[in-house]
C-alpha cells in the first residue's frame, strides 16, 4: 500500500480554519494538504484571496453543493490565479457530468484527484465498491494511480462504536489492496457536534476516538486524515446565543475543551482567564508559544486582557495547534 505522506485535515471554508492555514510554518505547509468542504455560495475564493493560506495545494470537495451548481474547472482556474493548485475530490454519488468536470480539473495541474469513499453510505461490500469505483474512473477518465483513496469513516461517536468502525475500516482496507491507488488514507472524526452541554470554567477532556481507531488499525503505509477540531456532523439551523470563549486544545489522546462563562466579567476578561488557565495546565507543550502560531496567540491573550478575539479566532488558534500536534505526533502522516 502506497502511503500519502501528507496530512489531510477535512475543513470547512470558514475564516477560522483558513486563518490557521495562513499561518502554517514553511515546513508544515509542505506536509499539509487540506480538504475543504465547499458550501453553497462563493465564500472560498474571497477568503483565500484575503487570507492567503500557505498550503500551495488544496483539495476541494463539491459534495454539499447541489448540482448543477458548482464548476470544478472554473474554480480550479480561479484558485490557480491565486497561486493555489486545486485537487478535485470525487464523490461516488455525484453525476457523471460533474465527475467528468472533476477529471478535467484534475488534468489542469497535477493530474491528481481524491476519491472520498464512505463505506457506510457508498458501498456495503466489495462488489458494490468495485462498481462504484469503476463508474468514477470511467466518468473522470482517470486511473487509480492518479487517485488518492480516502476512506472516510465519518463520526466515531463513542467507545462502543469504535469497534464497529474499526472492523468496517479493515474490510475496506483489504478491498483497497486490489487496485494500485496513488495512496490510501483513513479519516474519522470524534468531536461532538455540540459543546453547549459541557461544564464551563474548567477544562473537560473529550476522547480523540478517531485517532485511536487509526492507531489500532496499524496498516502499513496507511495515511492519516481527520476533521480537525470540528465534528463530521453538521449543525443545522441558526445559533441564537452568543458563543462562550472556547478553545479545543489537542493532546495525544484527548481534546481539552476550555469553555469559560461570561458571568463576572467582559468577554476580554473571560478569554484572558481561559488562556491563563491553559498556559499553566499540564496540556501546555514544553515549547509553549513556539509550538504553533495558535499557541503564540493563546500565550499573548494569557498576558493581557485586551483582544479576546471571536469564535473564528478561537477556531483558528485551536486548528493551528491541532495541525502542529498531528504533524509532530504521527510520523506516518508526514
Amino acid at each position: 500500500m502506497k502511503r500519502d505522506r501528507v496530512y489531510h485535515p477535512i475543513l470547512r471554508p470558514r475564516r477560522g480554519e483558513l486563518t490557521a492555514l495562513a499561518h502554517l510554518s514553511d515546513d508544515d505547509a509542505q506536509r499539509v494538504t487540506p480538504i475543504v468542504e465547499l458550501e453553497p455560495g462563493d465564500t472560498l475564493v474571497p477568503l483565500i484571496r484575503e487570507l492567503r493560506p500557505r498550503s500551495g495545494t488544496i483539495a476541494v470537495d463539491f459534495g454539499d453543493v447541489p448540482e448543477p451548481a458548482g464548476d470544478p474547472e472554473r474554480l480550479a482556474l480561479r484558485l490557480a490565479e491565486l497561486g493555489i493548485a486545486m485537487i478535485p475530490v470525487l464523490r461516488p454519488y455525484e453525476s457523471s457530468l460533474r465527475l467528468s468536470a472533476h477529471g478535467n480539473a484534475a488534468r489542469m495541474h497535477r493530474r491528481r484527484a481524491v476519491l472520498r469513499l464512505r463505506p457506510h453510505a457508498d458501498a456495503a461490500n466489495p462488489a458494490e465498491a468495485d462498481a462504484v469505483t469503476a463508474r468514477v474512473l470511467r466518468a473522470t477518465a482517470l486511473d487509480p494511480d492518479e487517485i488518492d483513496l480516502l476512506i472516510d469513516l465519518a463520526e466515531t461517536a463513542c467507545v462502543a462504536h469504535t469497534t464497529e468502525v474499526e472492523e468496517r475500516a479493515r474490510r475496506v482496507l483489504r478491498w483497497a489492496r486490489s487496485a494500485p491507488w496513488r495512496s490510501v488514507s483513513v479519516a474519522a472524526g470524534a468531536m461532538p457536534p455540540n459543546l453547549d452541554d459541557l461544564p464551563t470554567d474548567r477544562p473537560v477532556a473529550v476522547g480523540r476516538l478517531d485517532v485511536r481507531v487509526w492507531a489500532r488499525l496499524g496498516e502499513p503505509g496507511m495515511g492519516y486524515a481527520d476533521y480537525g477540531v470540528t465534528s463530521p456532523v453538521r449543525r443545522h439551523g441558526v445559533q441564537h446565543h452568543r458563543q462562550l470563549p472556547t478553545l479545543r486544545y489537542t493532546s495525544d489522546r484527548d481534546w481539552w475543551i476550555y469553555r469559560w462563562a461570561r458571568r463576572g466579567g467582559r468577554s476580554d476578561d473571560r478569554c484572558h482567564d481561559l488562556c491563563r488557565a491553559l498556559v499553566t495546565s499540564p496540556q501546555w507543550p514544553p515549547a509553549g508559544a513556539r509550538f504553533s502560531w495558535g499557541d503564540a496567540e493563546i500565550a499573548k491573550r494569557a498576558r493581557t486582557a485586551r483582544g479576546a478575539g471571536s469564535s473564528a479566532s478561537w477556531i483558528a488558534w485551536s486548528t493551528s495547534h491541532h495541525i502542529a500536534h498531528v504533524l509532530r505526533t504521527l510520523p506516518e502522516a508526514g
